[in-house]
């Protein structure tokens, strides 16, 4: 049963959610914390049950009314499954109306309110922390107005609150991007009236009751003058512009309509702004994006929660200080581990340790601190760290006779329990593995490039391979901000064995006389993060070329002549500042396509194609446990457009028989390459397969 909280004054409601503490000075001291819940979230229960307190505190207003956690954290939002249950029924609009009439009703209250904020405050948790008169921030606050990313905008007065605050272009800055601002950054906006300490937030939330803060006359005239009819007209046209760079319209609307709602709306009164705001966000919410991103955003959570929460790793040796070696070795030293980085020549070693230093720069903003994180990580020639490794990444060239001889230096001098992984990405684990005599203690651990941004790592098993070994390996991962994806240990594995037969028809495009430009461009507008082109030149020719070299046989698919054979020296993409195109600053100089162009009308289907093919072909072949972990592993892993859902989420949207009909007019057009592979009759791929639980 669920605990019920009752207060003086309040005889007869038994409350599930909210806790309710009329203190002597007579301010009202409300609590939320919901029942069988770690976590504060906003569902339509619990909004009842708010509604119903605010009904009786408007009857008999206290002196002040004080809005407070009882959990760790402030608030993470409305309950997104909740969520995805009204949007079934055909009921978030009731949903989004409730919300916005519960806060409105604490915005209305004759009394001065305050909403106190500790750890995370997020979505409707700082709406309804923007409806209060004030607010007080701990110091260790995060808030965050997140729903962009969820393919809506803030619904619950948000987006109607927070431009009149803190004004136009830094409301917009923060709703636009979704990002989370440390509760120094909120002070310095205006969104939260003072920060604290922990320990001191709610006396101080009762003294800004009783001092009842008059905000500074320069925040007031910028959320005045940056909310005029003629300041919306003159932002709303550099907002869309902005975003345009990042968003397409026919992908992500959300911005769109969160920007064309103020510019219509904004200078109403609050009840027209959040009329308008609410019309917005019910329509937001049955777009196929918002449905597809809040799948994602349940896609992340379950591979957040794969594997234990101690690793048992504290040291780290890595062999191999190339590219991926190298910030590997990087990355982990930057997130808290002990690393020793070993390669065969001391020159090696002393380019990715600059690269390192290069990292620590860019992400350890306190000078002070950032000598112990680069101490963390140590030029290790003699590979003296392995003997005392809890984990030894290999991350040498794509041979298996090389690496099997590395094995066979390295595993005699291990702990009894280290754990031996390869970052290879492509060889089977089969051919890697024969003549290790602790298999139970090896895995492959395979990263994507760069390091630091991808957010994938595959953890590949083979037959026997511990359940252990991949627990703890989920575990370091997680403690690297990293998303663990278990999967087979197959040629490919599953993000490069889907992304393959993609560039490799790109590459055959290209080679057909197709412009680089162009065969990228049709890609981005799919909506990939980048073309198949460029991505090759960022991957490297001298990579794409062995990971041919491992998966064409497999799958039974010819290698375009560009791949066929490693890169001149000096070609081989990014790394060199020249491959297919030339790089200058880390961006690819493309050629300007002619006016008149235009691209193969089959162009798209070409190179999307042959990777839902093998996406379908990898979910028959048990590469993973289900179609959500392989949706999850190729967008998180390849960027695969996330408003699409993923592939198998995008097979299913537009329709398997219709995607494999086409699938077989390009079989007849341009050959074998795209014969339909095996699964395409899973009851896996309709459209009301069960989705995430």
């Amino acid at each position: 049963m669920a605990a019920t909280h009752t207060a003086p004054g309040f005889d007869g409601l038994r409350f599930s959610h909210w806790q309710v503490e009329r203190r002597a000075d007579g301010v009202l001291v409300l609590s939320f914390d919901r029942a069988e819940s770690s976590v504060n979230t906003f569902s339509q229960d619990v909004l009842l049950e708010l509604g119903a307190l605010l009904e009786r505190i408007a009857m008999e207003p206290p002196k002040g009314l004080l809005v407070r956690s009882a959990k760790a954290a402030f608030a993470a939002g409305a309950d997104l499954k909740s969520l995805q249950a009204l949007d079934a029924r055909g009921q978030v609009d009731d949903f989004i109306q409730l919300g916005q009439q519960v806060f409105q009703r604490i915005a209305e209250l004759p009394c001065p309110t305050v909403a106190a904020i500790h750890g995370f405050c997020m979505g409707g948790g700082t709406e309804i922390a923007l409806a209060c008169r004030y607010r007080i921030a701990a110091s260790d606050a995060r808030i965050g107005l997140p729903e962009i990313k969820l393919g809506i905008f803030p619904g619950w007065g948000g987006s109607a609150r927070l431009p009149r605050l803190v004004g136009a272009p830094a409301a917009f800055d923060m709703m636009l991007t979704g990002r989370t601002l440390s509760a120094s950054a909120a002070r310095g906006i205006g969104l939260v009236d003072k920060v604290v300490e922990p320990a001191h937030l709610q006396d101080a939330a009762l003294e800004l009751l009783k001092r009842r803060l008059q905000r500074p006359f320069k925040q007031r005239a910028t959320g005045w003058a940056s909310n005029t009819w003629l300041a919306r007209k003159i932002l709303s046209p550099m907002l869309v512009k902005q975003v345009a760079r990042k968003a397409p319209k026919a992908h992500y609307p959300a911005p769109y309509a969160l920007i064309s709602a103020w510019e219509r709306s904004g200078g109403a009164g609050i009840r027209g702004r959040i009329a308008a705001e609410k019309r917005a966000v019910v329509k937001l919410a049955a777009t196929p994006t918002a449905r597809n991103l809040i799948r994602v955003f349940f896609l992340m959570e379950r591979l957040k929660a794969v594997g234990g929460k101690d690793s048992g790793i504290r040291k780290v040796h890595v062999v191999g200080a190339g590219v991926m070696g190298g910030d590997i070795a990087a990355w982990s030293a930057y997130k808290g581990f002990e690393v020793t980085l070993q390669d065969r020549e001391q020159r090696f070693i002393d380019g990715a340790l600059a690269r390192a230093q290069e990292l620590f720069a860019k992400r350890v903003k306190d000078d002070a601190k950032r000598p112990a994180v680069a101490a963390r990580l140590q030029g290790d020639l003699a590979g003296d760290g392995v003997a005392d490794a809890d984990l030894v990444i290999e991350a040498i060239i794509e041979n298996p006779d090389a690496k099997r001889a590395l094995y066979a230096a390295v595993e005699p001098r291990l702990e009894a329990d280290a754990l031996l992984t390869t970052n290879t990405s492509s060889i089977p684990l089969d051919e890697l593995r024969g003549h290790i005599t602790r298999p139970a203690q090896f895995a492959g651990l395979h990263y994507f490039n760069p390091v630091a941004l991808m957010p994938l790592v595959e953890i590949i098993h083979h037959d026997q391979m511990a359940a252990e070994t991949q627990q703890r390996l989920a575990a370091f991962c997680k403690a690297l901000d990293k998303l663990p994806v278990p999967v087979a240990g197959t040629p490919g594995f599953l993000v490069n064995r889907v992304l393959f037969p993609y560039m490799l028809e790109a590459m055959t495009a290209y080679a057909e006389g197709i412009p680089g430009p162009a065969i990228d461009k049709v890609a981005v507008k799919f909506g990939m993060p980048m073309g198949p082109i460029e991505l090759i030149d960022t991957v490297g020719l001298d990579v794409a070329a062995g990971v041919g070299g491992e998966l064409a046989p497999f799958l039974g698919l010819p290698i375009p002549a560009a791949l066929q054979a490693p890169p001149e020296a000096g070609k081989r993409g990014k790394k060199d500042g020249q491959g297919v195109y030339a790089w200058e600053n880390g961006k690819p100089k493309k050629p300007e396509l002619a006016k008149d162009y235009k691209a193969p009308e089959d162009l798209e289907d070409r190179l999307l194609l042959p990777l839902l093919n093998e996406a379908v072909a990898c979910l028959h072949d048990g590469v993973v446990a289900d179609a959500e972990l392989l949706d999850a592993g190729v967008i998180f892993g390849t960027g695969f457009a996330p408003f699409r859902g993923g592939p198998i989420q995008h097979i299913r949207d537009t329709g398997a028989e219709v995607l494999l009909a086409r699938l077989k007019a390009l079989q007849a057009k341009h050959g074998d390459r795209f014969a339909p592979r095996a699964g395409w009759d899973s009851p896996l791929l309709r459209a009301d397969a069960v989705a995430i639980a």
